[in-house]
């Protein structure tokens, strides 16, 4: 059952993985063809919402990055409370060693960014971006080896992307919070409390929490506080389970609901909005400058400095073991792939120069080289040392 339902998982995550490379490169082609005014003409269509004297105006660009991407981290948000309640971080056991992998692999990427962009204090506001991995993107690339590689390692994997997914999270609501609106936050705090009293007495109308959900949404929005963090609190009071164990779970259907709509449109269309680079007048030595060579360096280098080291650490030290038919070769060859950062990364990077009239191209630069590069060399070492032990 649960062999099934991860393998049910794995794929979908692929196929998502698949339709973002899509996105990434339609995005590149029509912004470096004569149609690139279009692009940006629509990512600017001003959208606006209001009720009497409330008004949310954004262009449509903000709306994916702040609506769409709320219903992004509201899926997060379900995944990582199923799975601490009623999964694999449910088990202390289990999660050591990918907790401590995944703290190293956001420690070690940041500390390498701020090394190349130090004395540059605008710069350093992007010192979160390579501490992220992109889950759909590292667990696709792991399942196009098939069923070679052992459960173990994708379990690592996973739950390592799951925890590093949360601490996207805790450092979005840490850092990356503007000027606070007292008003807003009492609104949204009122609103947490009516989701905590309807879950305390057992309301499972998934219709009721998303109602109050969006007034949450629309008050964060308004707090100053990112709104996708609107998405996680809101999963966070879900019922998962029910007073009649033959009830289907509200969680897990509504999180089963909202896979694909994520993985097949949201996500997609989050990389087509926020992929489209210029090329025109880059050169190499553009990839030299701190900010892209501080990014590409931390998902290449930091990743696999931060992941492996950290595990190698825990395993000698006793703390952990070695997961189950997996060797060093396939544990550094996945460490290699948490350097994959691309959603996560982009939508860090929005958020971090969000204010800041530079040229972005330059981040995003970073971002898509030190994750194609990942993505390469980690399938690279895996095939090989897969194929290896079949062979012996």
């Amino acid at each position: 059952m649960i062999i099934g339902t991860i393998k049910d998982f794995l794929r979908l995550e692929s196929a998502s993985g698949l339709l973002l490379v899509a996105a990434a490169i339609l995005a590149m082609v029509i912004k470096n063809s004569p149609a690139s005014f279009f692009y940006d003409d629509l990512l600017n269509i001003p959208i606006t919402i209001q009720v009497g004297a409330f008004v949310i105006a954004k262009p449509l660009l903000l709306w994916i990055n702040d609506g769409l991407m709320a219903v992004f981290f509201f899926l997060v948000g379900l995944e990582i409370k199923r799975e601490v309640l009623d999964g694999e971080l449910s088990n202390p056991q289990q999660i050591v060693l990918p907790a401590i992998a995944a703290v190293g692999g956001m420690a070690v990427p940041a500390g390498i960014y701020i090394l190349f962009n130090m004395n540059d204090p605008v710069a350093l506001r992007g010192w979160a971006i390579p501490a992220a991995t992109d889950i759909a993107f590292a667990l696709g690339v792991l399942s196009l080896l098939g069923d070679r590689v052992p459960p173990a390692l994708k379990l690592f994997l996973l739950t390592l992307a799951i925890i590093d997914d949360l601490g996207a999270i805790i450092i979005i609501a840490l850092f990356y919070t503007a000027g606070l609106s007292l008003t807003s936050l009492l609104v949204a705090a009122a609103a947490i409390i009516v989701l905590y009293v309807m879950n305390k007495r057992g309301v499972l109308s998934i219709a009721s929490y998303l109602l109050i959900g969006f007034i949450l949404w629309a008050a964060v929005l308004k707090s100053g506080v990112h709104a996708t963090l609107a998405g996680v609190l809101l999963a966070f009071f879900i019922p998962l389970r029910t007073p009649d164990p033959a009830e289907p779970s509200p969680l897990r259907n509504l999180e089963h609901d909202l896979h694909p709509a994520v993985a097949f449109a949201i996500l997609p269309i989050f990389a087509f909005a926020n992929t489209g680079i210029s090329l025109i007048g880059l050169t190499p030595a553009d990839l030299l400058d701190p900010i892209p060579l501080g990014i590409a360096a931390g998902l290449l280098i930091g990743k696999l400095l931060g992941v492996f080291g950290c595990t190698w650490l825990s395993i000698k030290t006793g703390l952990a073991k070695l997961p189950d038919r997996c060797t060093w070769l396939d544990m550094f060859g996945v460490s290699v792939l948490c350097g994959i950062g691309f959603t996560m990364s982009l939508f860090i990077s929005s958020l971090a120069f969000e204010q800041v009239t530079h040229d972005i191209a330059d981040d995003r630069l970073g971002i898509l080289v030190g994750s194609l590069l990942s993505a390469l060399i980690g399938y690279t070492i895996l095939r090989y040392s897969l194929a290896r032990k079949r062979t012996h």
